[in-house]
């Protein structure tokens, strides 16, 4: 089939990864995937415009909201795939749950990351539920074999005396929703503390206002330093060397226990390289267990499938 699938595309962004990751599994089936940006277009009209130009027989959209919300109404079958803006912010304004509702009455199936997300999908939404499947975020990494830690440091300014250093990496886009801030201070004191210790801001300015709020802070902020997006290759190859990678955000659930406690965790990581060393082993194998690439493909690959009768059906008409 031809297919246009809809997403937010800003670059260096996880969203811009994953729309690449399901095209790859949907063109691995032999489909012709159109990936166009929704924030490239501002009514149906355009997409109805887009729809006949590709010649496009069904349709799949990365976030119901943002560009579930363009397929309305076009007599094609599609299907949605949850983002966490959906679900944690856009579900409690009123206008786009409404959207969203009717976004999932026309939609073929809609996927979760999480059964969490399902279980907040169905209580939004009951008509939906038998439509929701739950499918998580498949991994495949690909470290670059031309990156250079050395080099990483140099940019972001840590001295190379950095054999010595503890780097602790939060990979986001600069906006207020992933809360990048928000271990500054505990970092800084711990920086003071220990000198060879430091948390390593890497993600593109996607909020320009933010971005100069975090740009401001940082600059009274020991130990801490930004990064400019960098190619996921070399984010790969980065996390190789890292202490830890952090997560840090409003929008995703974590518990702010876990982060008051963070500083306290991180010293015993540094300071018991055997609990290190079983952590990277439980985290490689729970990977393995529930965030294996293949079963993502699968699960993609069938689920497109039962568009075709749909979209077999509408030709025939």
């Amino acid at each position: 089939m031809r297919l246009l699938f809809l997403a937010v595309l800003r670059p260096h962004t996880g969203n811009a990864v994953t729309a690449q990751r399901i095209r790859d599994h949907l063109e691995a089936a032999g489909h012709v995937c159109v990936l166009k940006d929704a924030l490239d277009y501002d009514s149906r009209s355009e997409v109805a415009e887009l729809i006949r130009a590709a010649e496009v027989e069904a349709a799949l959209a990365l976030h119901a909201y943002r560009a579930g919300r363009l397929l309305r109404g076009h007599g094609i079958p599609f299907g949605i795939v949850f983002g966490g803006t959906d679900l944690n912010e856009d579900v409690t304004q009123g206008e786009k749950q409404r959207v969203m509702g009717g976004v999932l009455a026309e939609a073929r199936f809609a996927v979760a990351f999480t059964e969490t997300m399902k279980a907040a999908a169905g209580l939004q939404w009951p008509h939906a539920k038998d439509k929701i499947y739950v499918q998580t975020q498949g991994i495949a990494t690909s470290p670059s074999t031309a990156f250079r830690w050395d080099t990483f440091l140099q940019r972001v300014e840590i001295s190379p005396r950095a054999g010595d250093a503890h780097v602790f990496l939060l990979i986001c886009g600069l906006r207020q929703v992933k809360d990048p801030l928000y271990l500054v201070d505990a970092f800084s004191e711990w920086h003071r503390q220990e000198p060879d210790v430091y948390l390593v801001i890497v993600g593109p300015e996607v909020d320009p206002v933010f971005t100069r709020e975090v740009k401001v802070k940082l600059k009274s902020s020991a130990g801490v330093r930004l990064a400019r997006e960098m190619p996921q290759g070399d984010l790969h190859a980065a996390l190789r060397h890292c202490v830890a990678l952090v997560n840090s955000s409003v929008s995703e659930g974590m518990s702010a226990a876990i982060l008051e406690e963070f500083v306290q965790l991180a010293k015993r990581l540094l300071s018991d390289p055997a609990l290190a060393r079983d952590l990277g082993a439980s985290g490689r194998a729970y990977v393995r267990a529930h965030h294996a690439w293949r079963a993502e493909r699968d699960t993609y690959q069938h689920l497109i499938r039962s568009l075709e009768g749909d979209a077999d059906h509408q030709a025939f008409c």
